[in-house]
C-alpha cells in the first residue's frame, strides 16, 4: 500500500465501523441480515480492520501517524476554547454570586461541557505523546528488550479497556435514556429550536465528548501498538518521531 492509499482506506474503513456502529437501527438491520448480534458484528469489522493493519504493519503504522496528527491538531485547538470558555463560565459564576448574590444557574452546566470536550479531545494527545502519569520502576529494572515486550503487554490491556469503554460509552451513555434526554439549564441562544428537545440543549452533546474520546484514544492505541510491534523487530526506522514539546510528561 502506497502512503496516501494506506492513509486513505484506514480512513475509510474506521468510518465505515463508526457510519455503522454507532447507530442502533443501522447496526441491528445489517446484523440480523447476516446471523450476528449487533456490537459483535461491529467487533468483526474492527477485528479485520486490525488483521489486515498486522499483516502490513509499516504502512498501518504511518497511515494511523498521520490521521492522528490531523485530528489532534484539530481536537487541540477545540481543546483550547473549550478551556478558555469553561474558565470564562465559572469566573462569570463566581463574579455573579460575590457581586449581586445571584449566579445565572446555566453557567455550571456550561463550564461542564468544555470540561469534557477539553478531556476528551486532550487525553489522546497526551496519550499518543507519553503525558499520562507513568509508574516505570519495573521497565527501567529490565533489559532493553523485555521492557519492550512488557510496553506492548501493557498497550494490549489499556487497548482492551478501551474496547469495553467503546461498548459501555456508547450503549450505557451516548445512546441511554440519560444521552437522549434534554438540559435543564442550557439554551439554544436566540430562539433557536433544534430535534426533540427543540430550546433546550440536548445531553447528547454532552455525553458525546468522551465517547468521541474514547476513539481517539483507540486510533493511537492501535498506533502505539503497532509502532511497539515494529520497534521489537527493528523495522520502524521509518516512522516519524514521537514527541510534542507542548504536551509535558508526567512521568
Amino acid at each position: 500500500m502506497g502512503g496516501r492509499l494506506a492513509i486513505g482506506l484506514v480512513a475509510i474503513s474506521y468510518a465505515a465501523i463508526l457510519f455503522i456502529g454507532a447507530f442502533e437501527d443501522r447496526r441491528e438491520a445489517i446484523a440480523d441480515a447476516i446471523g450476528l448480534g449487533d456490537m459483535a458484528l461491529v467487533a468483526v469489522l474492527a477485528a479485520v480492520l486490525w488483521l489486515l493493519c498486522i499483516l502490513r504493519p509499516v504502512p498501518a503504522a504511518q497511515a494511523h501517524a498521520s490521521i492522528n496528527e490531523t485530528l489532534h491538531v484539530a481536537g487541540k485547538w477545540i481543546a483550547i476554547f473549550a478551556l478558555i470558555f469553561m474558565v470564562c463560565f465559572i469566573l462569570l459564576q463566581v463574579f455573579m454570586r460575590y457581586a449581586l448574590n445571584d449566579a445565572p444557574n446555566w453557567t455550571e452546566e456550561a463550564a461542564r461541557f468544555g470540561m469534557l470536550w477539553m478531556t476528551g479531545l486532550m487525553a489522546p494527545i497526551a496519550y499518543r505523546h507519553g503525558g499520562f502519569v507513568a509508574i516505570d520502576m519495573l521497565e527501567r529494572a529490565l533489559s532493553e528488550r523485555l521492557a519492550a515486550i512488557l510496553s506492548l503487554a501493557l498497550l494490549f490491556m489499556s487497548f482492551a479497556v478501551l474496547l469495553v469503554m467503546w461498548d459501555k460509552g456508547l450503549n450505557n451513555h451516548v445512546d441511554s435514556l440519560s444521552g437522549r434526554g434534554c438540559s435543564s439549564t442550557l439554551r439554544w441562544p436566540f430562539g433557536i429550536e433544534i430535534g426533540k428537545c427543540r430550546a433546550k440543549f440536548s445531553n447528547y452533546y454532552q455525553y458525546m465528548a468522551l465517547w468521541v474520546g474514547i476513539n481517539l484514544l483507540i486510533l493511537v492505541a492501535v498506533e502505539l501498538i503497532l509502532r511497539q510491534g515494529l520497534k521489537l523487530v527493528g523495522r520502524d526506522a521509518g516512522l516519524p518521531e514521537l514527541g510534542d514539546e507542548d504536551v509535558g510528561s508526567a512521568s
